[in-house]
């Protein structure tokens, strides 16, 4: 969208703004380095699964003694999300990244050297609280640099590095653990974090919208601009702003004005039920697998097919959500109900059970991912961070709860089929309650700003 000279003394909306604009190669550089960040994130956050079979084998200690280091490392996750995505929506997205990489690089690396359950237990707390800061500012920063029209497909597929990273984790915890042992894991979970955190200082930019709410950043947005739409000409001294309404005070608070609350809670509602299955399955998997016979490494290669579904839901489901949006995350959380529950009734032979697995992941990871794409365009930029990291935190208790809900009915020696078919139910729930914002009033941010003038 070019501007003509004499349009300095007007401010140009960056939102209008960046929808006029082709999606460029500095956008694919952006989704690509937020997509490393939540690679190494889907790796540090599954890695405790993978390595749990071994480590109860080396330290002789029950399975269900580790729920506890599992929901440990989720509380941290939720609270960073909680903390961390009000704090960008004041300091900005860039620092929080670089800030929450370091640390979940830091407490992964520790991780390694963990001596016993309670040093491991805490240092997965530590560590969940860099995790849960990097994920909802990645998700807010992809989205604020990209079109309207392409968004969905845009954040979706950048979130596929959490995917890959967390199958990766399977498939590497296979490769070290019978040479090197499960601390290897974590080494190299901490060292390709720490390697990133330079690159982000220097090649990740700082979100254009944000600047442009702040109001005190022209020259530095005007620099962003020119350097990712080369093609667009802005005049010199351009003045830059987003159409959206101030919003000062508590940014929580305001998840619950002008009509947001409908939205709010059922966003929190298919979080909560979506990252309870997730966290459910991921953790427990690879140890339910292994209990019904398969050797170590191949529980978690299998275990792993579940981020591998992930991925290619992602891939797949990212255009749907754009044209359908909740009407769409309905639909693939009602299939994921019935994948779940296919898990159990197939669980002892391996081809089936693959498949479900896979299914599964499709869908649940997709619908997941799907939904954090969804929450980033339900908010204004003056909230957008806090609307996914509240949102991510909300869900994060469901993924403390998954977790000990698992370990609860292993201990309780329920059937295969019985476990899965209870871990259906949360799909379904999710299922609901995305239909319920399917038929409900959409948000005003959801619509373009070209088109609405917000």
């Amino acid at each position: 969208m070019d501007q003509p000279l004499g349009a300095a003394a007007r401010p140009i909306d960056v939102t209008a703004f960046i929808d006029g604009q082709p999606v460029g190669r500095a956008q694919i550089r952006l989704l690509l380095l937020c997509a490393a960040v939540l690679f190494t994130d889907g790796f540090d956050t599954q890695a405790i699964g993978y390595v749990a079979p071994e480590l109860v084998r080396d330290w002789s200690v029950s399975r269900g003694a580790l729920g506890p280091v599992f929901s440990a490392g989720l509380v941290g996750l939720m609270l960073g999300a909680l903390v961390f995505g009000p704090l960008a929506d004041r300091i900005g997205r860039k620092r929080i990244v670089v800030a929450s990489t370091a640390a979940f690089g830091l407490g992964t690396l520790a991780t390694a050297f963990a001596p016993d359950l309670t040093t491991l237990l805490a240092l997965r707390f530590l560590t969940g609280l860099g995790l849960g800061g990097a994920m909802p500012n990645a998700v807010a920063l992809t989205s604020e640099f990209s079109p309207h029209r392409r968004r969905a497909t845009m954040v979706m597929t950048m979130f596929c590095g959490f995917s890959i990273g967390a199958a990766l984790g399977g498939l590497i915890a296979a490769a070290v653990m019978p040479a090197f042992g499960w601390r290897a894991v974590f080494v190299i979970g901490g060292a390709v974090p720490l390697l990133l955190v330079p690159v982000l200082v220097r090649a990740l930019p700082e979100s254009v919208r944000f600047l442009a709410a702040s109001g005190r950043a022209d020259a530095r947005a005007a620099a962003i601009l020119r350097q990712t739409f080369p093609a667009a000409a802005l005049p010199p001294g351009a003045r830059f702003t987003v159409h959206e309404p101030a919003l000062d005070g508590m940014p929580v608070a305001h998840l619950f004005s002008d009509g947001r609350a409908r939205t709010t809670v059922l966003l929190w509602v298919v979080f909560f039920m979506s990252l309870l299955d997730l966290y459910f399955l991921s953790n427990w998997l690879p140890t339910v697998l292994n209990d019904l016979g398969a050797s170590v490494p191949v529980a978690a290669v299998v275990g792993s097919l579940l981020q591998v579904g992930g991925v290619a839901g992602t891939i797949t489901l990212g255009r749907l959500i754009d044209r359908f949006s909740f009407g769409a995350l309905a639909l693939t959380y009602l299939v994921a109900a019935g994948a779940v529950a296919a898990i159990g009734a197939s669980a002892h032979a391996v081809v089936p059970a693959a498949l479900a697995i896979f299914a599964a992941g499709f869908c649940i990871v997709g619908g997941q991912i799907a939904s954090n794409a969804l929450a980033a365009a339900a908010y204004p930029t003056a909230i957008r961070a806090t609307g996914i990291g509240w949102a991510l935190g909300i869900g994060r208790v469901g993924s403390i709860v998954g977790p000990l809900v698992g370990g609860a009915l292993l201990a309780l020696h329920w059937a295969t089929g019985e476990l899965f078919l209870v871990a259906a139910v949360p799909a379904l729930c999710a299922a609901l309650a995305a239909l319920a914002l399917a038929r409900g009033r959409p948000a005003p941010q959801t619509r373009p700003a070209a088109a609405t003038g917000h």
